[in-house]
């Protein structure tokens, strides 16, 4: 059973079990970590975010439809999650938008997404 608790963290109770481990703190993610990953949960986003993260710079949106097997409307809405999530953001430049990884969670992304030889899949 949780405490009831606004916190992020809840101690979990003792159950009293001598073979049991000892107690394990729960830690809630916060809403900025809920928002970001569902936005990070769909292939087609998160292959539009890791083309983003390896450009380094902006892109136009038009360079971006042919990295998915969607369409340009498609991949529009899929942008704009990651945007509304404050996981890219966009320029316009006449016609078309380009898009960079967001300066504030580059480094963030990076940390996450980064490959990790030690883990199998």
């Amino acid at each position: 059973m949780r405490a009831m608790d606004d916190s992020a963290t809840t101690v979990l109770p003792i159950i009293g079990d001598a073979s049991c481990a000892p107690t394990a703190t729960v830690v809630r993610p916060s809403a900025t970590h809920i928002v970001r990953f569902k936005a990070m949960a769909d292939e087609t986003r998160l292959t539009l975010l890791l083309t983003l993260l390896h450009a380094g710079d902006a892109v136009c949106v038009c360079d971006l439809v042919p990295a998915t097997e969607v369409g340009q409307a498609t991949v529009s809405h899929h942008l704009k999650i990651l945007r509304e999530a404050g996981l890219v953001s966009v320029e316009r430049r006449g016609i078309w938008a380009h898009y960079a990884v967001h300066s504030a969670t580059a480094a963030w992304l990076r940390a996450t997404l980064a490959p990790d030889s030690t883990v199998s899949e």
